[in-house]
């Protein structure tokens, strides 16, 4: 990939209780699950959510050069209260892992393809529930890999 920027990046699945996290190789073919967190709806003051602060932790340990946040856009391309939700956690998130960069990638039907994928394979209930949101992450992260290769 010619212009392809090396380096690892992180996929996010932001959900209203959890947040799925993938990961992917530093040439960018393949995203993997990596962790799935609690979100921290409770934040006093000015201190940073513990799952953003996870988040902030994952991209320096991983040395992540990007991270590309799912924003749930509804099926005719607007921005409802889950995107706007979605870009509030994103611009959180942003000065906490500067330098390297937040980007918002469309991430319509994720959850739903990874739901069916993870059915697929036999993995339902309380199994399916605790890896979905990274399941998620892969599929938002490895669509926008698979995007920015088509760009190449």
């Amino acid at each position: 990939m010619s212009g392809f920027v090396r380096g690892v990046r992180l996929g996010v699945d932001v959900g209203k209780v959890r947040v799925g996290v993938a990961i992917c190789d530093p040439d960018g073919i393949l995203a993997s699950p990596l962790v799935t967190l609690a979100r921290d709806l409770v934040t006093e003051g000015d201190t940073v959510p513990t799952d953003i602060a996870e988040l902030a932790r994952l991209v320096e340990q991983h040395e992540a050069i990007e991270v590309v946040v799912g924003l749930p856009v509804n099926l005719a391309g607007a921005h409802g209260p889950a995107a706007q939700h979605v870009t509030a956690y994103a611009q959180k998130l942003a000065p906490t892992i500067a330098p390297a960069p937040v980007l918002l990638a469309d991430e319509r039907m994720s959850t739903v393809v990874a739901t069916r994928r993870l059915a697929e394979r036999g993995v339902r209930g309380k199994r399916q529930r605790a890896v979905v949101d990274q399941a998620a992450a892969v599929e938002i992260l490895q669509s926008w890999l698979d995007a920015q290769r088509r760009r190449m």
